[in-house]
């Protein structure tokens, strides 16, 4: 290596270190979020649902959308006898005049937008023979062109302030590739890339951008989530894997790590242990990994059933689900707002 090489390496590392320095200090003075305005999307239910409350304890002034105007009606209600005032907007965040609307809805009534939580999500899950590009499709709009529109339609007035913060709620399964659930794996792995890409442009612009991938979480969601193929065994693997203690974290847990990252800064917070293991032995061995899940691949149900219809989970119950398995997913539900949809 000559001289001018390792000079422009000093220089290179140098600099790299001085902007780690400078982040380190930033993050180190945590955002207070007394009096910050925050939209949270998917706030009517699940993890969204418990973000909206645990935000309003820190004295941030909370708003929701959700697609569901019932759903909204219930969680403002449920959040009212605790104390908590929620305001609301109904929004479907695939398509874009949506959330314009919603942005500009919710600037007009508190002034500003200050955080933006981009948690809006679809569950689908189904063998790949029983997927249709429409599957895909609904995930891409939901994870992906849901937080971009967002984004857009928010950045504009955090970049004339000089300040502002994103949360992009992503999954463990946009870190693994998880079978039985690639749309949703393939959109979530979307976000991570897109999130991580604004984080480093939006930066100058006093706008910090922290991607969470949460693994596997007590939300209640699995009632709400869409089921293809045998859609009751579906039903019953993913709803008893998300009662599992050790490798399950409740709602609340996931919701006070997702504000201790945003308040800090963080580029990145993969929640749960069992995550963090699994996301790193893919980026360190994807080969291994694969091979892993192949196996565990195997004993998931095969094709057929209603083959690529769709079912709730509400409707794919079975004798293993609900069952005192997924006690722990069933008083999750309860206490998250996920049976008002599972009802209807």
């Amino acid at each position: 290596m000559d001289k001018r090489t390792r000079s422009i390496l000093a220089v290179a590392g140098g600099a790299a270190v001085a902007l780690a320095a400078g982040q380190a200090v930033r993050s180190a003075r945590a955002y207070d979020l007394k009096g910050k305005v925050v939209l949270v999307t998917g706030g009517s239910r699940g993890l969204g649902y418990v973000l909206c409350r645990e935000l309003a304890r820190r004295g941030a002034l909370v708003a929701a959308c959700a697609r569901d105007g019932e759903e909204l009606k219930a969680a403002e209600r449920k959040l009212a006898a605790e104390g908590v005032t929620l305001f609301t907007v109904s929004c479907d965040v695939k398509h874009e005049s949506e959330v314009n609307d919603l942005i500009e809805i919710v600037t007009q009534r508190f002034g500003r937008i200050d955080v933006l939580v981009n948690n809006a999500g679809v569950i689908e899950v189904s063998p790949e023979e029983d997927l249709t590009l429409d599957d895909y499709r609904e995930a891409i709009d939901t994870h992906f062109w849901g937080p971009l529109y967002g984004m857009q339609a928010v950045l504009p007035q955090m970049k004339a302030r000089g300040e502002g913060r994103i949360v992009n709620i992503s999954s463990v399964g946009g870190k693994i590739p998880v079978p039985h659930l690639a749309p949703y794996s393939a959109s979530k792995f979307a976000l991570v890339g897109l999130s991580g890409s604004l984080r480093a442009e939006l930066m100058e612009d006093g706008v910090v951008v922290t991607t969470v991938c949460p693994g596997l979480m007590r939300t209640g969601s699995p009632d709400n989530a869409i089921f293809k193929g045998q859609n009751a065994k579906e039903y019953a693997w993913f709803s008893i894997g998300d009662s599992l203690p050790g490798l399950t974290i409740s709602a609340e847990t996931a919701a006070n790590q997702i504000i201790d990252a945003l308040r800090h800064g963080k580029a990145e917070a993969v929640l749960s242990l069992p995550a963090q293991i699994g996301a790193k032995l893919y980026g360190l061995s994807p080969n291994f990994l694969s091979i892993a899940l192949r196996i565990a691949g195997a004993v998931l149900p095969e094709p057929g059933g209603i083959g690529t219809a769709r079912a709730k989970g509400s409707e794919s119950h079975s004798p293993l689900a609900p069952s005192p398995i997924t006690a722990l997913t069933q008083e999750a539900a309860a206490a998250n707002n996920e049976n008002v949809a599972a009802a209807q």
